[in-house]
């Protein structure tokens, strides 16, 4: 089973958030003599707003049993100009997305709240083929890349605890689940070109998770959010060529940082 590390764009934004925390913390504390900003904010049955994010998808891939020792014909290779070809591994690239989306807030206790933050979700991955490629008598070793952009309408509902609020500050965790539908998906439509499409089936469940702040202005209060996504599903449309068939199990994992405002 092959797991993808963190790239560094998203190690770097956990490490900006931490310093904006870290930066707000002493500002937003309990600052003795001064009135809190929307004092009975939170005191709301339910209330509403709005979100925006940056997000990396990234594929978690399970590995066909031993895909390594399969020779594929030149018939079988699709747009890959050779006789015959191996593949010797599978990696998954994140390009950079963003999210809009809607918050809805239901107050369950001091401590608790019920979230529901439906949006649309815009992004791209690539899975990377590493080829050995032989071609008349000779070796060529190369990477055919695959975009597969996705657009998904997200039902993500989670509850959240709060930490005690000090003065204009809160910390808060959260747990959920997220079902999404890919717009982008092309598992019903065939190929009409010589080259090989990776296709995604069009739904999945996601297990998401996170952590963030938010803090209390004049008018408004202001979060932020570090969540991760795991899908349940095996997003993989397959057919009989050598993208999908050295590939057991292709689910998906989203890393995403949301800018709260209600």
């Amino acid at each position: 089973m092959h797991f993808m590390a963190f790239p560094k764009s998203s190690k770097i934004s956990f490490v900006i958030a931490a310093l904006l925390a870290i930066t707000f913390s002493p500002v937003l504390a309990q600052q003795p003599g001064k009135i809190p900003n929307l004092p009975k904010f939170d005191m709301a049955k339910k209330h509403f707003g709005f979100y925006l994010g940056a997000n990396q998808m990234f594929f978690t891939i399970k590995h066909a049993t031993g895909f390594q020792d399969v020779v594929w014909k030149g018939t079988q290779l699709g747009d890959v100009l050779a006789d015959s070809a191996k593949i010797l591994s599978i990696e998954s690239k994140p390009i950079p997305g963003f999210t809009i989306g809607i918050v809805g807030n239901l107050r369950l206790g001091k401590y608790f709240d019920l979230r529901f933050l439906p949006g649309l979700q815009f992004g791209e991955r690539q899975l990377a083929y590493n080829l050995q490629q032989f071609r008349r008598g000779d070796t060529i070793y190369g990477e055919v890349l695959k975009n597969i952009p996705s657009t998904n309408i997200d039902f993500p509902l989670y509850i959240r605890y709060k930490s005690e609020r000090v003065h204009n500050f809160r910390l808060f965790v959260f747990a959920g689940i997220d079902y999404k539908i890919d717009l982008s998906s092309q598992a019903k439509n065939e190929d009409e070109t010589e080259e090989i499409t990776v296709k995604l089936e069009q739904t999945d469940l996601n297990f998401t998770g996170g952590v963030g702040f938010e803090f209390y202005t004049v008018y408004f209060k202001m979060g932020i959010e570090l969540s991760m996504a795991y899908g349940t599903a095996d997003l993989l449309h397959r057919d009989q060529t050598l993208y999908t068939q050295s590939i057991e199990k292709l689910s998906s994992k989203i890393f995403q940082i949301s800018f709260t405002f209600e």
